[in-house]
């Protein structure tokens, strides 16, 4: 029996991975624990046999008077959150890392095991700074893991995806970009976690769908999923290049993918859910 300690009360990763092991219920006991306030650092974590920890401030502004919150949070806290966990004799420690510490978009929008990491905001940094603050403390007995996914999709997920999903049922057409982006279904995530449970890995992790995401395709996809026809031109795709600076912009059009080879397992199948399945699960059409 694994007992798992997730940080990040109600967050939507954590919430989400509960739920996926719930499903093994003799083989995983899984508690939660609100960050907030400082009430955690009561918590007895010698308990547990891993500490998941999720808890942050995710990217939803650039205003520069939260950038010390930004730092607080998503690195100062991960950082203390470890270092409780290696005390109190925790096994593992897993940290959610993001895609983003790379910045918004590579050169060629290709990211292999040579790219170098280089934020373009305060929250990619405060994620980069949290991996290195805690990658010293790793020794035999206490193992780190952290991952680093692209764009996380699901059932209840925010960020750009629901306002995708938005636009694919409203618009009659919708730019038909050649691009490609790495995404991760929340389904993946969690089986990808539980493999990083069941094998006491440590490392640095790069978990994707097996399938690039063409944007024009997944919303005409979502569109298909409700009974809607979305046509797609590319007349303004002249218009949308011209906008690739603007952030938002090429976030949805722009190309940014992980090189497949950094995302293969060979402990276990993580990539259960196709782009297909996976839309009609998030649009509860399954």
């Amino acid at each position: 029996m694994k007992k798992i300690l997730i940080t990040g009360k109600d967050s939507y990763i954590g919430t989400s991975l509960e739920k996926w092991l719930s499903q093994w219920p003799d083989k995983y006991t899984v508690d939660t624990v609100d960050m907030i306030s400082d009430s955690w650092k009561e918590k007895d974590f010698s308990k547990y046999d891993v500490v998941f920890h999720v808890a942050g401030i995710a990217h939803v502004s650039s205003d520069p008077k939260l950038k010390n919150l930004y730092y607080k949070v998503n690195r100062d806290l991960t950082i203390a959150t470890a270092r409780k966990a290696k005390n109190e004799g925790v096994q593992q420690f897993i940290f959610m890392s993001s895609i983003i510490v790379y910045g918004d978009s590579p050169s060629n929008g290709v990211i292999d095991r040579n790219t170098v990491p280089k934020p373009s905001n305060f929250y990619g940094d405060s994620k980069l700074q949290a991996e290195e603050g805690i990658k010293p403390l790793e020794n035999e007995s206490f193992k780190i893991v952290i991952l680093r996914p692209p764009m996380i999709y699901g059932k209840g997920s925010k960020g750009n995806y629901p306002r995708l999903a938005k636009l694919a049922r409203k618009v009659p057409v919708f730019p038909d970009i050649d691009n490609q982006r790495s995404m991760l279904h929340i389904d993946n995530l969690c089986e990808f976690i539980k493999l990083m449970i069941d094998n006491k890995e440590s490392g640095l992790f790069f978990p994707q769908n097996k399938e690039y995401v063409k944007t024009s395709e997944m919303v005409r996809l979502i569109a298909d999923v409700h009974g809607k026809k979305i046509r797609l031109t590319k007349v303004f795709n002249p218009f949308i290049k011209l906008m690739y600076r603007i952030g938002t912009v090429n976030k949805v059009f722009g190309n940014m993918v992980y090189d497949k080879s950094m995302s293969e397992y060979d402990k276990g199948n993580y990539q259960l859910k196709d782009l297909r399945e996976s839309i009609l699960r998030t649009e509860g059409r399954h």
